[in-house]
């Protein structure tokens, strides 16, 4: 940007104009986020407003009016980096070797298997205690 002085032209400086992007960058961020918030408002009114409609209308109204906050809010610096991390986590997911059926089942009956042990052992701890101090106190005579 140039500006006229006295006859004499000057630049601005790249700072000067930084700044000013970065000022309304600010203000586009925080009109979004505001908007987000106020659509999920409307939404929560719109459900209550409508009491006389059919809950499965209320449903899809507040679902489609929480689908455009969610739209919006995408569109912000940190929405976009939010969608991005999850398309992230769901191809680092699709990566992952899952175990197979009869490996899922087989660790599945080791657990219960653990778990039953375990119960068992504790309850004969239990017993073991119990009968202790009822012989200690004289209350199981």
């Amino acid at each position: 940007m140039c500006s006229v002085e006295n006859g004499s032209t000057r630049t601005m400086s790249s700072h000067s104009m930084n700044v000013e992007e970065e000022s309304s960058s600010r203000i586009l961020e925080a009109a979004k986020w505001l908007l987000a918030v106020l659509l999920v408002g409307a939404g929560i009114a719109g459900f209550y407003y409508f009491s006389q409609w059919l809950l499965i209308f209320r449903i899809l109204l507040f679902l489609a009016v929480f689908g455009s906050a969610l739209f919006v809010a995408s569109r912000t610096h940190v929405g976009v980096r939010l969608v991005a991390g999850v398309r992230e986590s769901i191809r680092e997911a699709r990566k992952v070797v899952w175990p197979t059926r009869p490996e899922t089942i087989q660790t599945t009956l080791v657990v219960l298997g653990m778990v039953l042990l375990m119960g068992v052992m504790l309850w004969m701890v239990d017993w073991f205690l119990g009968f202790v101090l009822r012989r200690l106190t004289g209350m199981g005579a």
